[in-house]
């Protein structure tokens, strides 16, 4: 289908957002089962911490780069990663794809009031878009069996091509993946914040501070209490791991 990139034995997919809206096209027309997982640097360390992260990973259909770290880490190591895409980026081509080929989205998760206000914004910029469900789920570290049968009846009674889960990550791919089974056939991606900021909720940081791998900065200040430990506990752990694995120090 695409090329993959080892990072930390986590394999992220090498490729542009126009080839990646292709696929999921394809996938949703032929009735596919389609995972698309969005790895920020703090997923991959996760996934190197924890075998079963990481083979949730590596069964995905898709792994997408999420993070300047992890695409300049790709460059180091010598196999570079096409484009870095976020679920930021993503969302908003997905909605106008969406509208444009008639797919029906369901949006699942967030926090309480965030998926109605993404449904409205979106439905004024496409008319014709089809969101056929949204369900927020009451916040658990792991669901009960009788909220989890819950969101699985919501999701396949509405006949969703296209499933938007917003869980935060790893544990939203861990929910699509443990359920994958019970699921109907569609695509279900792990799309983390965009809500909030295509809703208007939540602000995205300048495009230079994008472009120069700083908006990591520009969300701490926003949400410093719940972002702390990802930025300065889990994520400097990404670089030295990285010369370990340049140096063939990492079991791959």
């Amino acid at each position: 289908m695409h090329s993959k990139v080892n990072i930390l034995s986590v394999h992220v997919s090498s490729l542009n957002i126009e080839s990646l809206l292709n696929i999921i096209e394809v996938s949703v027309i032929n009735k596919q089962f389609l995972q698309i997982a969005i790895t920020p640097t703090n997923s991959i360390i996760a996934a190197y911490k924890n075998k079963n992260v990481k083979e949730i990973y590596n069964k995905s259909e898709i792994v997408l780069c999420d993070g300047m770290p992890v695409k300049w880490a790709s460059h180091f190591l010598g196999t570079p990663i096409i484009e870095r895409i976020t679920g930021l980026d993503l969302l908003p081509q997905l909605i106008q794809l969406s509208a444009d080929k008639q797919f029906r989205v369901f949006l699942l998760g967030a926090s309480p009031g965030v998926a109605d206000v993404l449904a409205k914004v979106s439905k004024s910029l496409y008319p014709n878009l089809s969101i056929v469900g949204i369900y927020v789920p009451p916040f658990m570290k792991v669901f009960s069996d009788e909220e989890n049968q819950k969101m699985l009846n919501e999701v396949n009674r509405s006949n969703a091509d296209i499933v938007l889960v917003s869980l935060t990550a790893p544990k939203q791919d861990i929910w699509i993946a443990q359920n994958r089974n019970s699921l109907n056939p569609a695509i279900y991606i792990g799309i983390g914040g965009a809500f909030e900021v295509m809703a208007g909720i939540a602000k995205r940081a300048p495009k230079w501070m994008q472009k120069s791998g700083l908006e990591w900065l520009f969300r701490f200040i926003q949400e410093p209490k719940r972002l702390f430990r990802r930025y300065f506990i889990e994520a400097p752990l990404f670089i030295p791991l990285i010369i370990k694995q340049k140096l063939g120090l990492i079991k791959q």
